[in-house]
């Protein structure tokens, strides 16, 4: 796919008060329900709440406002600085362009953690010989690890995409591909999660791969921007980047326009979905970190 340089208009200073003041509602609107969305967990926080124990520390009232309020600033201080700044890219408005990078930053997360603590739990409460010794066999086990994890992310997503509509005009041109896809990344992922638990032998190695690879990997891979915005060089290095193919392909299905071939984007994931299946298969072949 030929990259092909654009120039990009910035707003005046009138047009551009009104852009921010009308994204930050938009965005503190839709991150609010987001994040309502994301209590369907609520029950496993309630208790740290209740509890007023955070990491350890017992802290007041004031201090879980406190951390509330904290987060939130600062998310709404940091959209509404950088998307009254941007253009509408390739002719798609900005707030419907991060649409499906947002949606892929949310699946990512959701399915590698969700997947990860329900195989670890079992290990670390000792409950997963249970489950060795029950009569079923992979592809049950993995289907309620995996197919819980997809579900409870997928559900997710389409609460924020549903959301979404409520402040954001987009259009989905190809939505049985969307679909497709969506649940070909979030298998990959879920198993990916899966593999993780299976790996971990301590909350905090747990939590080091999607801390500090999989999150910064998705923010710079073209989640808020399209890397045709780059200069050469750094687009030759995001193209690196494995999580660019992931964001790309699905913004195709949207909108029909994406960073790189969407064949190859589906190429990518396909090959990824392989690689965790190969993994678990030997897992469970040889029993690693299962049986002791």
């Amino acid at each position: 796919m030929v990259v092909k340089p654009r120039e990009y208009q910035y707003l005046d200073g009138a047009t551009h008060w009104k852009a921010v003041s009308a994204l930050k509602w938009r965005f503190l609107a839709v991150f609010w329900l987001y994040k309502m969305a994301d209590w369907l967990q609520g029950p496993y926080f309630y208790d740290v709440y209740a509890s007023k124990i955070i990491n350890g520390v017992q802290v007041n009232s004031e201090g879980v406002a406190r951390l509330f309020l904290m987060g939130f600033g600062s998310t709404a201080v940091f959209g509404a600085a950088i998307g009254g700044q941007m253009p509408d890219l390739d002719g798609i408005d900005y707030g419907a362009f991060i649409i499906p990078g947002l949606l892929m930053l949310t699946l990512l997360g959701e399915t590698t953690s969700n997947s990860s603590f329900g195989i670890y739990m079992p290990r670390f409460t000792g409950t997963i010989y249970e489950l060795l010794s029950a009569p079923v066999g992979v592809a049950e086990t993995l289907i309620g690890f995996v197919g819980a994890a997809m579900t409870k992310s997928l559900i997710l997503a389409t609460i924020i995409l549903l959301t979404a509509r409520l402040f954001v005009e987009y259009s989905i041109a190809y939505p049985v591909l969307a679909i497709f896809y969506i649940m070909l990344v979030a298998a990959a992922f879920s198993l990916f999660g899966f593999i993780l638990g299976i790996w971990a032998d301590s909350f905090e190695k747990l939590g080091i791969i999607p801390l500090l690879f999989l999150t910064p990997l998705t923010f710079l891979g073209g989640t808020f921007y399209s890397i045709d915005m780059l200069p050469p060089f750094w687009q030759t290095v995001t193209l690196f980047n494995p999580v660019v193919y992931l964001v790309s392909g699905f913004r195709w299905s949207f909108y029909g326009s994406a960073d790189v071939p969407v064949t190859l984007s589906i190429s990518m994931i396909i090959l990824f979905l392989g690689i965790c299946i190969i993994i678990v298969w030997w897992i469970f072949r040889t029993g690693y970190r299962l049986k002791n």
